[in-house]
């Protein structure tokens, strides 16, 4: 028995990296888990590892580009559950060069999946909560959104976006009993680190006090907590899990 028991979240870019993380942390305190990425086949393993912990998954295909899936995303998630308690908006793409070479691709691309889907599934699943009167949204932000990032123009609006959003839906939402508030990682052991170069992962160790990357874990336990009743006066902030990054 966890935390979380009787608790409903919902979390999407669930196949892998950070978001299986926080997927597996919130199904081993005791939620159920709705878990979404673009294709089934991806979230199989997910599934499996949090059935194995006990508790019910079920498995959602959306494009976060399409407002009419991630709409009735939400209501196959509420048909199937009854309730939504958690929110996790994870899934994000990156599309990085320097502002010269970026096209019109990159930009709506990085927007339309890491800010425009995030809003939209905050947007239906908030119904949901607003009926219950409780609730808990967590969206995934990024230093980057904080510190701006040479390279990645688009990448910082989007994550910025997030956060200017989470701000003001907190205090939109607070009256209707639900919570808003975002995570915002520094340089994580993800697929994309793994690929850096030597070069590029040693000058990004020198910009953290803490002399090592993150891992997803380390997300996923900051996203459990303010999903959970611990944080239960907390709303509207912004927790930066860097290694001092961001001071």
């Amino acid at each position: 028995m966890g935390d979380l028991d009787s608790k409903v979240a919902l979390v999407t870019g669930a196949s892998r990296g950070i978001g299986k993380a926080i997927a597996l942390d919130l199904a081993a305190n005791g939620a159920d888990m709705a878990i979404c990425a673009r294709s089934l086949q991806g979230l199989q393993e997910t599934a499996t590892a949090i059935r194995e912990l006990g508790r019910k998954v079920e498995c959602y295909a959306v494009d976060l580009g399409d407002t009419e899936a991630i709409n009735g995303t939400v209501a196959h998630v509420f048909e199937e559950f009854g309730r939504i308690d958690i929110l996790v908006n994870n899934a994000g793409v990156t599309r990085d060069t320097l502002l010269p070479r970026m096209s019109e691709s990159h930009w709506d691309d990085v927007i339309n999946v890491n800010l425009r889907g995030s809003f939209f599934f905050t947007k239906a699943a908030s119904r949901v909560m607003i009926k219950q009167r409780s609730g808990s949204i967590i969206s995934i932000s990024s230093v980057v959104g904080v510190v701006g990032n040479a390279g990645q123009c688009n990448y910082a609006a989007s994550k910025a976006g997030l956060i200017g959003m989470t701000k003001s839906l907190a205090k939109e939402l607070c009256v209707r009993g639900i919570r808003v508030n975002a995570v915002a990682p520094g340089f994580i052991e993800t697929d994309m680190t793994e690929a850096l170069s030597e070069d590029a992962r040693e000058k990004a160790l020198a910009n953290i006090p803490m002399g090592r990357l993150g891992t997803p874990g380390d997300i996923a336990h900051a996203v459990t907590f303010l999903a959970g009743d611990a944080s239960s006066y907390m709303t509207g902030q912004v927790v930066s899990v860097c290694g001092g990054m961001v001071m």
